[in-house]
């Protein structure tokens, strides 16, 4: 895609990927600013895992930034797309996987134009931390329904918009503990559970299950967890499918 596509693009905040392509030359480095992200993955992987047996199914990784849950998906026995709008974040998740020897494709798409080339082509859709990052993360729902076939899993992650997220993902994680650059997350953009089931709603979605993340400071170790005032992950399926 040409920085002018990318520009043309409504669905997308130019100083949001400014802001994760400035990331890229870090973004597999464990201790570096992306630290977050891959003390996360584990959880992410092992979420996705119990919702859907990746092996030999068709996943597309909206929003795959560097690649890291991409490469995991991949070694899990899936065939992987991901898709991200960063070209600097896919140039590195393309030479990591070649690197690494993981078969991954990848694309500089936006979501929407995806969907309308391929829809209902993949038994498994993630968008993970994405949603809060958007001018209209209803779009994405849409696009992400519309990728999936009948009968598949979409998984997402965002944060919720409540007082101890606040807390903790921008004041303790930017300002005090500094494990995430200033400026990562914007508070109202968080997105609350009802919000994103009314919105999974509006587009044909069923929310299936809400599962939280929290993080324990004495052993710096994540968790799934039911509580999800901070971190949440949840599976949708089509309403189509369920009936």
């Amino acid at each position: 895609m040409t920085i002018h596509e990318t520009q043309r693009t409504r669905n997308a905040d130019p100083a949001e990927l400014a802001k994760f392509a400035a990331l890229a030359q870090s973004w597999w480095d464990p201790k570096g600013p992306s630290k977050p992200l891959h003390d996360l993955n584990p959880l992410r992987l092992q979420y996705v895992v119990r919702i859907a047996a990746l092996a030999q199914k068709d996943v597309c990784d909206v929003g795959c930034g560097g690649g890291i849950l991409a490469e995991a998906m991949a070694r899990a026995g899936a065939r992987v797309l991901g898709i991200d709008l960063a070209q600097a974040l896919l140039d590195v998740a393309e030479l990591h996987a070649l690197d690494a020897q993981v078969a991954v494709e990848y694309r500089a798409v936006a979501v929407e134009d995806l969907a309308a080339e391929r829809p209902a082509s993949f038994d498994v859709v993630t968008c993970m931390e994405l949603l809060e990052h958007v001018p209209d993360p209803t779009a994405v729902l849409r696009a992400l329904a519309t990728l999936v076939k009948p009968g598949g899993d979409i998984v997402v992650s965002t944060l919720n918009r409540t007082p101890h997220a606040f807390a903790i993902a921008i004041v303790g994680a930017e300002y005090v503990a500094r494990v995430l650059p200033r400026g990562t997350h914007e508070y109202l953009k968080f997105i609350r559970p009802s919000e994103l089931a009314r919105w999974g709603r509006a587009v044909g979605l069923d929310l299936m299950d809400l599962t939280g993340i929290t993080y324990n400071p004495l052993t710096r170790a994540f968790r799934l967890s039911t509580d999800t005032r901070v971190n949440y992950l949840a599976h949708f399926r089509t309403a189509a499918a369920l009936g």
